[in-house]
């Protein structure tokens, strides 16, 4: 149903039926021959990934690494085909949300160096040298916004918790003057035939926030919440008086 309501709303014949391959399956693949090429945006994977003798190895066998960083040399770019210039966290320009749901407005400080880009920008001219230039016409952050917050209503009517409907048709001026929101909106859910009239006279968005699951129902089929009782497991290695401390590469989840 989810794959249903995207390949409509986006209007995209073609659509991943199922998951794509995480982060340490994906070098596997790569080293295997599988995956032939590779575009690695924003991150380090030759430093950051676990067994980087096998990261290097892929990446030394692909056909085509795309690495899209804001440094001149690293351990990956060492391997990139091609590298492109992007753009880092003091000159982005768009909108960030925290881990409670609070959606505030970012503007760059300082304007990309040299011929850098956004990677929204990167991912434009790609796409339209690919032929889906219709569909990646971006000239502002506030077009992508829209286009989002759309989709994330779309075949909703309340099924879905996530639902940013009523800024779908911010204004550019709206947009780069937005004020921190935290979703859910209590009218979030609106039947009027416009979404301009979801926007109040102080040409802002005047939407109230409020508490998920207040009401008790959950995002389960039968309304209620999932409680999944836990037995407590001490670790294998305890700290002594001569070893007070543990080590913790941060990757022991892969």
């Amino acid at each position: 149903e989810h794959i249903s309501v995207v390949k409509t709303y986006w209007n995209a014949p073609v659509m991943p039926k199922g998951q794509g391959l995480k982060a340490v399956d994906l070098f596997n693949a790569i080293e295997s021959g599988k995956v032939k090429f590779v575009w690695i945006m924003g991150t380090n994977p030759v430093v950051s990934m676990p067994n980087r003798g096998q990261v290097e190895r892929a990446l030394s066998k692909c056909d085509m690494v795309v690495v899209s960083d804001i440094v001149e040399s690293n351990d990956t770019l060492n391997y990139a085909h091609i590298a492109l210039p992007a753009s880092g966290w003091s000159e982005k320009d768009g909108t960030v949300t925290n881990s409670e749901r609070r959606i505030s407005r970012q503007r760059g400080i300082l304007p990309p160096p040299g011929s850098a880009k956004h990677d929204w920008q990167i991912l434009c001219e790609v796409a339209g040298k690919m032929g889906f230039g219709e569909a990646f016409n971006f000239t502002h952050p506030s077009q992508i916004f829209c286009e989002y917050a759309g989709l994330t209503g779309y075949q909703n009517n309340g099924k879905r918790q996530l639902d940013l409907s009523p800024l779908q048709a911010l204004s550019e001026a709206q947009y780069n003057g937005l004020s921190p929101l935290q979703w859910p909106f209590q009218n979030a859910v609106l039947n009027t035939p416009s979404p301009s009239a979801k926007l109040s006279a102080n040409n802002k968005p005047n939407l109230i926030s409020k508490r998920p699951f207040e009401d008790k129902q959950f995002s389960t089929p039968s309304g209620k919440a999932k409680l999944i009782p836990v037995v407590y497991k001490a670790p294998l290695q305890v700290t002594s008086g001569a070893y007070p401390f543990i080590a913790n590469s941060g990757r022991a989840r892969d």
